[in-house]
C-alpha cells in the first residue's frame, strides 16, 4: 500500500476530534451538527431526485 501524506493527515484529524468527544459516536456526530449548523457556508440539499417513467 502507497503511504499518503494527506491521508494520514486526514485520519490523524479524524482520530484527533474523535479523541476530543471520547471516542463516543454520539458525541462526535452531535459536534458535527452543531459545527455544520454553526458554519456560515451554506450547504448543498437538493433533495429526493424524482424518478424517471418507465419505459421511456
Amino acid at each position: 500500500m502507497i503511504d499518503d501524506p494527506v491521508v494520514e493527515e486526514m485520519r490523524q484529524h479524524a482520530r484527533a476530534h474523535a479523541a476530543e468527544h471520547g471516542n463516543d459516536l454520539d458525541r462526535i456526530v452531535q459536534a458535527l451538527h452543531k459545527r455544520e449548523r454553526d458554519s456560515d457556508q451554506s450547504l448543498l440539499n437538493p433533495g429526493p431526485k424524482p424518478l424517471s417513467p418507465t419505459g421511456s
